[in-house]
Parts: structure tokens; C-alpha cells; sequence
């Protein structure tokens, strides 16, 4: 009777649904969404009135972000990368968990010459990493990229030298730097007034100091990204020796 009742319900919501909101859109080919959408994300007008931007040349964009991807994805969107965040956060946590049961570590037979490679290379990766979330306004990259560069070089000490492992130093970076992307958000909000805003000069589009939040957003989201995956991975081969 119950599942009766939830399709009855499930049915009666889809009509009225479909009745009130389809009626209500215009009708296909008729909407110009490179005028009504696209447009305003090139030319950084959604709140403002159009104006030419000219790279090295605008100032004082409602976005200064020279990459347009960045612009929607950290400034205009920011509150879904927030939720990408979050999903990967809820990820790293359930293989935590499923990590906890009794299980064989996974070792690997250590090679000399990748050992004294990943000592020269490893530095080389984090400071690529970094430059990739850090530079992501200016240039295809960001903070998810950019972290994930991070976790590959962790995961090539773990290829080099079984006895590293990931200490709580990561955990801590995630926490914090997670922790850091909803205080930019509520610090938006107070300046504002909304979440995720804004709230400082953006600059001269092209230059590094010329996005606003959204090398602090980029340079969190690395942070976090990285610390996460590596924990991940540690997580996956930590176990008891055979």
C-alpha cells in the first residue's frame, strides 16, 4: 500500500511539475544563451555594465582572472567547487575507514636508482604543483591539478622507499586549508554580503596579483587536494607486514 501511495504522490508532483514549469520556458532555437550567459562570463559583466576587457591593458574587473574557466569555476561558481571539495573530502574519508580493517601492507622492492631520482625530483614536482594552483588564474590549471601533481610526487616516495609513510601533518594541512575556503566564503559574505564573494582589488587583468580571492581559493584547494589524495594513498597501503 505504501508503495502505492509513494508512486501516487511521485505521479501527482511530476504533473504539476511538468504543468507549471515547462509552460514557462521559451520554446526551442529562441534562447541566445551566448548572449544571456556566455557573454557576460567573457566580458566579466554579470553584475556590471559591458566593457572592452584588454589583457595587460583592464583594470578594476568584476573578475580579473585572465582564464575564463578559473573565472566561472572559482568566482562565479564557487559555491559547486566548494561542493567538489567536499566530495572528494567524503571520499578520502570512506576509504579511511574501509582502510581500518586488518589487511596486508603493500610493499615494493626498492630500486637504488629510483630512490636517489626521487630525491633530486621530488622538490621539482611540489614547486610544479604549486606554480600550477598558484598560476591557474593566468593559465590552464588550479587547485585540483595542482594537488593532485603533489600526491603523485608523495605516492613516488612511497614507489622509492617503503618505510615513508604520510604523517598527520597532512591531515592537518586538509583541515586547515579546507577550514580556509569557508572562511574566505563567510569573510565574502560580511564585506559583501555574499557567500564566496569577492572582497579584494583584482587588479590588472593578466598580471599574478590580479584575480582577487582566487589565488588564495586556487592556492586552498591545492593545499587540501594534495593532502587528501596522499592520505588516501597511504591509507590504501598501510596494512601489516607479511
Amino acid at each position: 500500500m505504501r508503495r502505492i501511495w509513494a508512486v501516487l504522490i511521485s505521479v501527482v508532483f511530476l504533473y504539476f511539475f511538468l504543468g507549471t514549469y515547462f509552460p514557462t520556458l521559451p520554446k526551442f532555437g529562441n534562447i541566445d544563451m551566448y548572449r544571456r550567459v556566455s557573454f557576460d562570463y567573457i566580458s566579466k559583466s554579470t553584475t556590471t555594465s559591458y566593457q572592452p576587457v584588454e589583457y595587460k591593458k583592464s583594470k578594476g574587473l568584476e573578475d580579473g582572472s585572465a582564464n575564463v574557466v578559473t573565472s566561472i569555476v572559482v568566482n562565479y561558481r564557487s559555491f559547486d567547487t566548494l561542493g567538489e571539495v567536499t566530495v572528494l573530502f567524503a571520499a578520502a574519508l570512506g576509504v579511511g575507514i574501509l582502510a581500518n580493517i586488518k589487511k596486508r601492507r603493500i610493499e615494493f622492492e626498492e630500486h637504488k636508482v629510483l630512490s636517489v631520482a626521487t630525491g633530486i625530483i621530488f622538490p621539482l614536482i611540489l614547486l610544479f604543483g604549486a606554480y600550477i594552483f598558484i598560476h591557474g588564474h593566468l593559465t590552464p590549471g588550479g587547485g585540483f591539478p595542482g594537488g593532485t601533481v603533489i600526491a603523485l610526487g608523495v605516492l613516488l616516495l612511497m614507489l622509492a622507499k617503503n618505510e615513508f609513510k604520510v604523517t598527520d601533518v597532512a591531515k592537518h594541512t586538509e583541515q586547515i586549508a579546507g577550514s580556509g575556503y569557508v572562511l574566505v566564503g563567510l569573510i565574502g559574505m560580511a564585506v559583501v554580503g555574499v557567500f564566496l564573494a569577492n572582497f579584494l582589488p583584482t587588479g590588472t587583468i593578466g598580471n599574478l596579483f590580479s584575480a582577487g580571492v582566487v589565488p588564495i581559493v586556487y592556492s586552498l584547494i591545492g593545499f587540501k587536494v594534495g593532502a587528501e589524495l596522499s592520505s588516501l594513498v597511504s591509507d590504501m597501503r598501510e596494512g601489516d607486514k607479511a
